[in-house]
C-alpha cells in the first residue's frame, strides 16, 4: 500500500473518551476525526452502548465503518464493507455480525435468581425503565429508550457496600456471566470484552487487507476498556474527571492525556499519529 494510515486502525470508547462525561458532546473531537477519515483511517466505536445507540451517533459522525457494541459482546460491519463475509458472522439487517455472548434474557434472568440474596442493593436498566435510566445517566427520553434497546448484556448500578459488591459479581460469575466495571455501570454480559472483538476484527482487517504490518490504537478510560488497551499495539488513556485511570499490564506504547474526555481524545490521537510518522520514515 502507499501509505501506512491505509493499515491503521483507531478502536475508541465512548462515554468519558470520544464523548464528554457530562454532556456526550463530541465537539473537541471533530477536526482529529474529520482528519482521520481523510487519511482513511477508520475510527471504530467499541463501547457498553447499544446497536441503536451507536447507529444514531454514526449517522451523526458520517461514520460508515464497523462496530463494536456492549463491551465486545458482538461485531457489526457493514454488510459489502470487505469484498468477502467474515467467517463466523451471520447476516442481520443490513449487517454481518460475530456474536461473542448470549442474549440479554440470560443475563436478566440470572439478576433476577440474586434478588433475595441482594435486595434493594442493586438496579439495573431493565428495571429502573426509561425514566430511572434518565435519572441515572443524565440522558434524553429519546436517548435512554435506545440505551434500553440491549441485546447481549445488562448494565447494573450497585447501590450497596464494597464489601456486598464482591459477593453479587462473584455471584454472577458462578452463574455464567462476565462482569466488567464501565465509569457508572457494571456490565453483565457473556464470555466476551472489548479486547477480544478487536483482536477478532483486526484479524478481518489483516486477511481483507495487503500484507504489512498494521497498526492499531485503543482508546478508552476506565475498567471495561482493559482488555481493549491492552489487546492494541498502542494504548491512549483518556482521563477522566470523575474517575482514576485503569491500571494496564502493559508499559510498553502506553500514552495518556493531560486533558479530559473528547479534547484528551484528539490530543492523544495528535500524538499517535506522529509516532507513526516516525516510525514509518
Amino acid at each position: 500500500m502507499s501509505s501506512p494510515h491505509s493499515r491503521c486502525l483507531v478502536f475508541t470508547d465512548l462515554d468519558g473518551s470520544l464523548l464528554d462525561h457530562h454532556n456526550y458532546s463530541y465537539c473537541d473531537a471533530i477536526p482529529m476525526l474529520n482528519r482521520l477519515e481523510h487519511l482513511g483511517i477508520p475510527v471504530i466505536p467499541a463501547t457498553s452502548k447499544t446497536r441503536s445507540e451507536i447507529l444514531q451517533l454514526r449517522e451523526e459522525l458520517g461514520n460508515g465503518h464497523p462496530f463494536i457494541v456492549e463491551n465486545g459482546a458482538a461485531v457489526f460491519i457493514p454488510r459489502g464493507y470487505f469484498a468477502k463475509q467474515p467467517a463466523e458472522t451471520c447476516e442481520r439487517d443490513d449487517y454481518w455480525v460475530r456474536e461473542f455472548s448470549a442474549g440479554r434474557g440470560t443475563w436478566l434472568q440470572l439478576l433476577e435468581s440474586l434478588d433475595d440474596e441482594f435486595a434493594g442493593e442493586f438496579d439495573s436498566f431493565h428495571r429502573a425503565g426509561v425514566e430511572g435510566i434518565m435519572r441515572m445517566t443524565g440522558l434524553s427520553h429519546a436517548l435512554a429508550i435506545e440505551a434500553n434497546r440491549r441485546e447481549y448484556s445488562e448494565p447494573v448500578k450497585w447501590l450497596g457496600s464494597a464489601e456486598l459488591k464482591a459477593d453479587f459479581i462473584a455471584g454472577l460469575q458462578a452463574g455464567g456471566a462476565t462482569v466488567l466495571q464501565g465509569g457508572r455501570f457494571l456490565s453483565v454480559a457473556g464470555d466476551c470484552d472489548k479486547g477480544r472483538a478487536l483482536q477478532w476484527l483486526r484479524e478481518v482487517y489483516s486477511n481483507a487487507g495487503s500484507p504489512g504490518d498494521w497498526y492499531d490504537l485503543a482508546i478508552g478510560d476506565s475498567g471495561n476498556d482493559v482488555a481493549m488497551l491492552e489487546a492494541a499495539q498502542s494504548a491512549l488513556l483518556v482521563r477522566s474527571p470523575v474517575h482514576d485511570l485503569p491500571e494496564l499490564s502493559r508499559q510498553a506504547n502506553v500514552m495518556t492525556t493531560t486533558d479530559f474526555g473528547p479534547a484528551g481524545w484528539a490530543e492523544g490521537v495528535a500524538r499517535w499519529l506522529e509516532s507513526l510518522r516516525e516510525i514509518n520514515t
